[in-house]
């Protein structure tokens, strides 16, 4: 099902890489396929490591292999991405050269967020599906009765999807900041086994649409953990809606994020080009601004449903929950309605203490204020400082021993939370840069031998992750 075209004779190297305080940078250019290949080669051994972690995360997670996704994300994602995105797709097919994988294997790195929500949403999806797919798949389709359709489920069947609380994020203009221009800052939440690989600081300067400078993973063409400036004078992040289980298959949002940043112009252009054959796959709070109108946007972005809000003078934040009623009564599950601004979650703790720090620094938000505010250790619980947990927006849940969790997703010191920070302000993306920092935003290490010698539950897990040494910005 990959349809791969023959190998072409390998390009130059058209990029650059650098390795500096636990971050690789590089640097690409040429055609979309020149920009493939020279990904590929330069982060080779990166792609190797990720595709053997996933080999290993998706059985755990899932009880299914890294091939039965690979052929899932052929079967359902492939014909979209060659027939309405062919120049990404002929990026993938030079990554996947220059790293020496099957162009599947890329096409699966890219559409890994994708898949959560339309694994878990198969039984819906294959009753609109190719009668070809249907059969494929089909133990996948929800029982029939004389009296219809039953809420049941064949044997090993996933449950629906619920996602994880991943990011913080806040944008700023106008009488927040310190000059009246944009600041955002965001950082990473996640899992350690796959958050780890977002050390990688991508510059790329495309034959054609806008240079894009990003936050990224081995083998992406889009960001993934979503930090990027673009030359047309967008700033974006965004943070991903917690307990989101709706899914309509129609294009992944790797495609549409990725023409988002080369193409899009204006913060309409973002909105329109999300919302056009939009799938819900990886929901997510998206915050842009315009460093041209000092204009910035916060757009919810369900399935069915979305909300946007734009201001020159204000603040948006977010912290994976949803401030939209439609899409958490309509797209997630009842713990979204159940959990709406409860401080004992991760969710809403973040929530209300960044919105207090970001209304505290009212016309002081800089990226020096900002870069401390990513590194917060409060409680909005507890109502307490802290070295970290579960509930600050430098998370540490592998600090966190749970007792006050309301969620059943929440486990004693779990190896998840802040593996970066990111900031930027109009001044910087005008130069089409970005200041990060990799590890935790706080700038504590991580160190795996002592983690896992004090928590040997998660022992299995050991193999896949690394040490995160404390890094500079």
């Amino acid at each position: 099902m990959t349809a791969s075209r023959p190998p072409l004779p390998p390009p130059p190297v058209r990029g650059s890489r650098t390795d500096l305080n636990g971050v690789i940078r590089i640097k690409l250019n040429g055609s979309a396929y020149e920009i493939g290949y020279a990904h590929g080669r330069l982060l080779k051994p990166e792609i190797h490591e990720m595709l053997a972690m996933f080999r290993f995360y998706m059985p755990y997670k899932y009880g299914r292999s890294i091939e039965f996704f690979i052929k899932l994300a052929c079967d359902f994602f492939l014909p979209a991405v060659k027939t309405r995105y062919p120049e990404i797709y002929r990026e993938m097919e030079g990554i996947a050269q220059g790293a020496g994988v099957p162009v599947n294997r890329v096409l699966f790195l890219n559409s890994a967020l994708s898949l959560e929500y339309l694994y878990t949403n198969m039984p819906t999806v294959l009753k609109t599906a190719h009668p070809t797919l249907r059969r494929k798949y089909r133990n996948f389709l929800v029982l029939v009765t004389g009296e219809g359709e039953r809420d049941q489920r064949l044997p090993g069947v996933a449950a629906p999807h619920i996602t994880d609380d991943r990011c913080s994020a806040f944008i700023a203009t106008g009488s927040y900041t310190r000059d009246g221009k944009i600041v955002c800052a965001h950082n990473t939440n996640g899992k350690y086994i796959y958050s780890q690989y977002y050390n990688v600081v991508v510059e790329i300067r495309p034959k054609t649409g806008h240079a894009i400078t990003m936050q990224t993973a081995p083998g992406l063409v889009f960001s993934g953990s979503d930090f990027f400036v673009t030359g047309a004078g967008i700033i974006g992040t965004e943070t991903t809606i917690k307990w989101f289980t709706a899914y309509k298959h129609r294009d992944p949002i790797f495609c549409r994020i990725r023409k988002c940043m080369q193409y899009g112009n204006t913060l309409d252009d973002y909105v329109a080009t999300l919302l056009k054959n939009n799938s819900g796959d990886y929901a997510c709070s998206w915050l842009f601004g315009s460093i041209k109108t000092g204009e910035i946007a916060c757009l919810e972005l369900g399935a069915d449903y979305h909300s946007l809000r734009r201001t020159k003078d204000g603040a948006f934040v977010g912290t994976n929950g949803v401030l939209d009623p439609k899409i958490r009564n309509l797209e997630c599950s009842p713990a979204a309605r159940l959990h709406h601004h409860d401080t004992r979650t991760s969710v809403w703790a973040r929530y209300h203490r960044l919105t207090d720090l970001v209304e505290a620094q009212r016309g002081k938000l800089d990226l020096v204020t900002s870069a401390k505010i990513l590194a917060d250790h409060y409680d909005a619980y507890l109502k307490k400082p802290g070295t970290g947990s579960n509930r600050s927006i430098c998370k540490h849940s592998e600090l966190d021993d749970a007792s006050h969790a309301a969620e059943t997703d929440v486990t004693p010191f779990m190896p998840d939370g802040s593996v970066d920070a990111a900031v930027t302000d109009s001044a910087a993306a005008s130069q089409m840069s970005i200041l990060f920092r990799f590890g935790s935003s706080c700038g504590a290490p991580f160190k795996k031998v002592d983690y896992f010698a004090k928590h040997p539950q998660w022992e299995h897990l050991a193999p896949y992750i690394k040490d995160r040494p404390s890094q500079p910005w």
